[in-house]
């Protein structure tokens, strides 16, 4: 027995034919002449020579599929079954793409198969081709299809309509629910249907624990089924004798709700399950032009936008939300009574599902997310890169390609630094800069924009701490001015020098270091936090103006690093650091991620704490001030013996890990 299948190659069809395959006959399938390789590997994945698997050279566009009339001539009369499944499953694709393959693709199939005088057209059409009807469509309705809207739900439409009054030869049809992947192994091809969910989970996971209840949506109730199930009951009713002219809704009778479905696969990706779930209907009583009206306004278009896109969920996809239609398969449950052909309960499979997805479709795996790649051949400007954190990014930077612009205030320092990172082999250009001296600011702007045209990335590493309580500073106001004076005005002036070219350009990202004492309100650094919160606030409200013009920010909230910055602190030669290398990961994360801010999980429980409970982050605080006294050098005994560290101290800054005190 012959067979003739076009989509032969794609997901389904891949099943399809192992399955006529194991029937002992011999399968035709069509592919594009630049496309063969797939049907080789096709015949090795099975185990079958050329002379069992066929490829026929046409495009699905083309009369008759663009089948040679010799090949075409050889097939009439030899093939029994002739399966229709090549089409446009992207919900995202354009309406153009999806007419030609969905309805022209169908016509000329057609054509193709009465050409070769097939026994029986099989139409692989969708359930899409309901519409978004509300109720239960049964297997005998076509016509009683409802908005239609979508290109999508058009095309699927109108291609079994094309099937249903065109084709002269007997024919079938089935509609399959959203196939995802096999039950068993996990196998897909393409983010599809409820795998647009997957990387929101996946988000949701890493920033809460699992024990951690979240809301989420409810939604309508959606038809999902694995490929095998599809491949199996295709099979299956194709060889049925008397079913000419019938069509089979291959779906799950009894569907998921969104909500549910969500939940399923968090289970499965060990992610927070949403213990409440919203169902859209509460909010019926909202007039539908006020709630249209909120959703256009340019603000929420945006932001919906923004996250959709971040999560990778084409727009289209959220209309199918509160999916309205239940499908009845009494006929498909006739056929394949006596079987063991049944749809798996989705909770028995989710877990292969959501593996073989993390492990082979996250797109992640396919996004260069290496320094390399973000920085090669990028002019990347490093302040106070020859020491500390800023040494460590400069040769974290260099060995990825990058063209290192570096600043700093000593001349011999900075000539050594620049010979040492050329020996990595780095483009370096190195240029002396008192940052917290405006017009050298300028003047370093105005040179790195003559010798290089552009700045990609800025780093604004260039700093002052200063360690002294308030009870010893009433009379050294100017603690407060040269603080500012360098890690404030002197990263805004570099930041407003360098930002028109990146505005121009419509590409920059200026990395802020700041420290996780804005987050803790850390005592005795109320000059230096003062200063970097001041950094701060001018970073979000610029990101504010710019963020449609791709000129991002990243804050930094560093904890305690063990730098030169620290080292008249002696006390912090006893209690928990960062490494200067550590430090710079964190600044290669925010190169290459971008995300607004970085903390340290302390961090950001100090600063939930100042907003729920702002008393008891104060006494917490007050009480390190206390335990922690003043440096010699700060109380100004000069000479003075390295103090002690008890254990008591000792324990409380672990706990308090990487906070100054």
């Amino acid at each position: 027995m012959d067979y003739f299948l076009t989509g032969g190659t794609g997901f389904i069809g891949r099943f399809l034919v192992e399955k006529l395959l194991n029937r002992g006959g011999t399968v035709h399938v069509l592919v594009r002449e630049q496309s063969l390789e797939k049907v080789d590997r096709l015949r090795e994945r099975y185990g079958v020579d050329a002379s069992r698997l066929k490829a026929v050279i046409g495009d699905l566009t083309q009369p008759n599929l663009g089948i040679e009339d010799a090949t075409l001539e050889s097939l009439k009369g030899n093939i029994r079954h002739f399966f229709h499944l090549a089409a446009v499953y992207d919900m995202g694709a354009d309406e153009a793409s999806q007419r030609a393959a969905n309805i022209d693709g169908t016509h000329q199939a057609v054509a193709a198969a009465q050409a070769m005088n097939a026994g029986c057209f099989h139409h692989v059409s969708s359930i899409a081709a309901a519409g978004l009807f509300k109720g239960t469509f049964r297997e005998d309705m076509f016509e009683e299809a409802e908005q239609l809207d979508h290109p999508y739900l058009q095309t699927k439409h109108d291609a079994e309509k094309v099937v249903r009054y065109e084709c002269k030869i007997p024919f079938r049809i089935y509609r399959p629910g959203m196939v995802i992947g096999h039950s068993e192994t996990g196998e897909m091809d393409k983010v599809d249907g409820p795998y647009y969910f997957f990387k929101m989970i996946q988000k949701i996971r890493s920033a809460l624990p699992q024990w951690v209840p979240t809301v989420g949506i409810e939604g309508g109730r959606l038809n999902i089924v694995p490929v095998d199930f599809v491949a199996n009951a295709l099979d299956h009713i194709a060889h049925l004798e008397g079913e000419d002219g019938n069509c089979f809704h291959l779906v799950d009778t009894d569907p998921y709700k969104m909500g549910e479905i969500l939940n399923i696969f968090c289970e499965a990706g060990h992610a927070p399950r949403m213990a409440m779930r919203v169902d859209s209907r509460m909010f019926g009583f909202i007039p539908p032009f006020i709630r249209q009206s909120l959703k256009n306004l340019p603000p929420v278009r945006r932001l919906t936008s923004a996250i959709l896109d971040d999560m990778g969920i084409p727009p289209s996809v959220m209309s199918f939300v509160n999916y309205p239609t239940r499908f009845d398969a009494r006929e498909t449950e006739r056929v394949l009574k006596g079987t063991n052909i049944q749809v798996p309960r989705l909770t028995d499979y989710s877990a292969v599902i959501w593996d073989y997805w993390e492990r082979h479709l996250d797109p992640d795996l396919f996004k260069d997310r290496t320094l390399k790649g973000t920085v090669e051949g990028r002019v990347c400007v490093i302040t106070g890169a020859t020491s500390g954190i800023g040494l460590a990014t400069a040769q974290k930077l260099a060995d990825a390609g990058a063209i290192l612009v570096i600043g700093a205030r000593k001349p011999e320092r900075l000539k050594e630094v620049a010979k040492s990172l050329e020996e990595r082999g780095a483009s370096v250009h190195a240029y002396q800069c008192d940052f917290s001296d405006m017009a050298q600011c300028d003047e370093f702007v105005k040179t790195v924009l003559d010798n290089h045209g552009h700045v990609d990335v800025l780093v604004n590493n260039a700093g002052r701490s200063i360690r002294r309580s308030l009870d010893l500073s009433f009379d050294r106001f100017h603690d407060f001015e040269r603080t500012m004076q360098l890690n404030y005005f002197g990263s805004v002036r570099l930041i407003m020098g360098f930002a028109p070219s990146m505005l121009e350009h419509r590409r920059g990202h200026i990395v802020n270091i700041s420290s996780i004492g804005v987050l803790t309100n850390a005592p005795r650094f109320s000059a230096y936090v003062a200063s970097k919160s001041a950094l701060d606030a001018f970073s979000r409200c610029a990101a504010a103006e710019w963020s449609d013009r791709h000129v991002t920010f990243t804050t930094i909230n560093m904890p305690l690093v063990k730098t030169p910055m620290i080292a008249p602190t002696k006390i912090y030669d006893q209690v928990p650091t960062l490494s200067p290398d550590e430090a710079a990961d964190m600044v290669a994360e925010a190169i290459i991620h971008r995300p607004k801010r970085i903390a340290t999980r302390l961090g950001t429980f100090a600063q939930v704490l100042n907003a729920l409970a702002p008393k008891m982050g104060e006494i917490v605080m007050n009480t390190g001030y206390r335990m922690f006294p003043d440096s010699a050098i700060a109380s100004g005994a000069r000479g003075a013996r390295r103090p002690k560290v008890s254990s008591e101290q000792v324990a409380f800054a672990a706990i308090m890990r990487g906070i100054y005190w």
